[in-house]
């Protein structure tokens, strides 16, 4: 299974056995990472993996997902820190995904302080992982997503390609299963639109939530070998929308 592939059958995992991961395979994961690109340059990263084996995250598995493992997440502050760390992390669970490891986002308003920041990063985000109890996949029609129609406005009847890289982006998680984005699809390229929120909670993982979205959206166009640009058009985001607010663009590159 590649990471295009693990788009349409990743699950998140809320059940692990609690056996221990192997040192070759936490250090697959661990230089995955360090090879990763993120959405946007100059914005330093680090992860850190905690091990929960002996219930020494007490606080993580009390107020979240109890597994095995966890990978922390931390950023430098920096313009779209959020949005590119979402990135990150959603190339790592499909990554791990790949690999058979079962993962889970989950919250993080319950950390020790000296989780909270890591030479001078702040923590972004948690997965917990390791071996699932039962499959750590399931099957497309499964994914509680809302449909491509619910999600598109389409000005132009949009060709197989174009309807594959927004089945990707669909099928991206997202806080509460919100799924804020909507897409206003041409035939070359796609404006992408958050809706807006009446709850706060739900409006501050935005940025994270878009991150992973476009993270699935950018595997799908590698496994096409469609070489796509994510840039904002300062023509759309000059205009003010009633019930959204413009993000960023994917131009498909002629």
């Amino acid at each position: 299974m590649n990471l295009y592939e693990a788009i349409f059958v990743r699950k998140s995992v809320r059940s692990y056995t609690g056996e221990a991961l192997s040192p070759q395979l936490l250090d697959k994961v661990k230089a995955h990472y360090r090879e990763l690109t993120g959405l946007f340059g100059g914005i330093e990263t680090e992860i850190s993996v905690l091990d929960n084996r002996r219930g020494q995250q007490r606080m993580l598995s009390l107020f979240s997902v109890k597994a095995p493992y966890y990978l922390v997440f931390y950023s430098e502050e920096a313009p779209r820190y959020l949005m590119n760390m979402g990135y990150l992390m959603e190339q790592m669970v499909l990554y791990m995904c790949s690999l058979g490891i079962g993962t889970c986002f989950i919250g993080s308003n319950k950390i020790k302080k000296e989780l909270q920041e890591k030479d001078g990063r702040k923590m972004v985000g948690i997965v917990a992982f390791g071996k699932s109890k039962g499959s750590h996949v399931r099957k497309q029609a499964e994914a509680k997503r809302l449909s491509i129609d619910q999600l598109c406005i389409f000005k132009e009847v949009p060709r197989q390609w174009m309807r594959q890289l927004l089945e990707s982006a669909r099928l991206a998680p997202s806080a509460m299963n919100d799924q804020p984005w909507r897409f206003v699809v041409y035939d070359n390229r796609i404006h992408i639109f958050s809706k807006k929120h009446k709850a706060e909670q739900l409006r501050k993982w935005d940025e994270v939530n878009f991150g992973i979205m476009f993270a699935n959206l950018m595997t799908a166009a590698e496994e096409m070998w469609l070489d796509v640009d994510l840039i904002r058009l300062e023509d759309i985001s000059q205009k003010n929308f009633p019930n959204s607010q413009y993000v960023l663009s994917a131009i498909l590159k002629s």
